[in-house]
């Protein structure tokens, strides 16, 4: 009797060099998968050429870079953008086709990104599934200050032409059940949450009084309301110190900490870490001031080493994690006196913290990639059916 072979799969993304949740997430299920299950696992990627990856990949794991090189497109005007990414497309079609028909994987996994308007037409044999890390209201949506007709017409285009391309896929996953509600259109729609990304086997103290946050510099983490709600909560503790760590520009930030009068002894806006873990056990408490989340892998990251977490209860992710009042405090999204004030009654009470950080470390055990590899495994299995396991 012939063995069975392990699955092929092949994950499609821009670039690994980048900090973020997403490449974080999908090095770890790579990893997990390739040395837990024995799957065969390819990363297909089209930027960052000599770059190497930020977070460590299994040896097992394979990158092919087509060095399309998207990222020249990020300094363009709105117009050249167009034309310049038209051009580039066509190449990454061309060269994605080529790599998967040589490759032959069972399953293709888009990242939702530039591969998802032409994935589905690529005739390699494989099945095709989409996976999205940011909720339906904000994916590729222009910010506010940087809207106008015509991008709010393409946008609308952009997302109508989009669905068309879901339908097609054999599965659409995304991270919570009100992730799902949103994509009311499609019927292939499972729910897989992000794996908590270590397993902690110390927690905090709550011995040394910082507050940690997490996230890129970026409009989407709401910074600016963490630090209106940091100006309110260090005059009654100034002993207090807040700690936020990530990558991108933080120049509005620091200048904002000088216009809110903000004591820079006892705030400071750090570079992305390499051993956030660490950072987290360093503190007492958490704080999530997005916007909107997809999920919120700081937040859990930061209950499994025993912090409790503050959030906005801002779409979608924060609420399906955090047992608002037991392992953390949900407040409502947007609203900074209510931040202050929350952060304030932990500061306030160091059992209260004590409790919630235990409680939040048993909630998210839920989340640990054993539980979530399983989910992906049997996903997997559905998709290809019984010809390989």
């Amino acid at each position: 009797m012939r063995m069975k072979q392990p699955l092929k799969i092949v994950y499609c993304t821009p670039a690994l060099y980048l900090a973020g949740g997403m490449e974080r997430v999908m090095t770890l299920k790579a990893n997990y998968f390739a040395e837990h299950f024995g799957y065969d696992i390819t990363i297909v990627i089209t930027d960052g050429k000599g770059k190497e990856p930020f977070y460590a990949l299994s040896d097992k794991v394979k990158v092919v870079n087509l060095d399309i090189g998207f990222e020249e497109l990020w300094n363009q005007s709105f117009w050249k953008k167009v034309i310049l990414y038209l051009k580039k497309q066509r190449q990454y079609k061309k060269k994605l086709t080529a790599c998967l028909m040589e490759l032959r994987p069972d399953i293709t996994i888009s990242m939702l990104r530039r591969e998802i308007n032409f994935i589905n037409s690529i005739k390699d044999g494989s099945h095709k599934i989409g996976e999205i890390h940011i909720n339906r209201a904000h994916f590729r949506n222009f910010e506010e200050k940087d809207s106008n007709y015509i991008k709010n017409l393409f946008s609308k285009f952009w997302m109508n032409t989009l669905l068309g391309k879901l339908k097609q896929l054999d599965r659409f996953v995304v991270l919570t059940e009100n992730d799902r509600k949103a994509w009311q259109e499609l019927e292939k729609v499972e729910v897989i949450p992000n794996p908590l990304s270590f397993a902690p086997t110390t927690v905090s103290s709550h011995a040394d009084k910082r507050v940690i946050a997490v996230g890129r510099y970026c409009y989407e983490k709401g910074y600016d309301h963490l630090l209106q709600a940091w100006a309110i909560v260090q005059k009654k503790y100034p002993d207090w110190r807040l700690d936020v760590f990530g990558d991108g520009d933080r120049s509005a930030y620091e200048a904002l900490i000088d216009q809110l009068g903000i004591d820079r002894s006892r705030c400071k806006l750090n570079q992305r870490t390499q051993n956030i873990q660490q950072e987290f056990e360093r503190s007492a408490i958490s704080v999530c001031s997005s916007r909107f989340e997809g999920f919120g892998l700081v937040i859990i990251e930061a209950m499994a080493c025993g912090v409790p977490v503050v959030s906005f209860d801002c779409p979608w992710g924060p609420q399906t994690i955090i047992c608002d009042g037991k392992d953390g405090i949900l407040v409502e999204n947007g609203n900074v006196t209510q931040l202050a004030e929350a952060l304030l009654k932990l500061m306030a009470d160091d059992q209260l913290r004590i409790t919630m950080g235990s409680n939040a470390k048993v909630n998210v055990q839920r989340f640990s990639i054993e539980a979530i590899a399983d989910k992906w495994k049997k996903l997997f299995e559905e998709v290809v059916g019984n010809n390989k396991v």
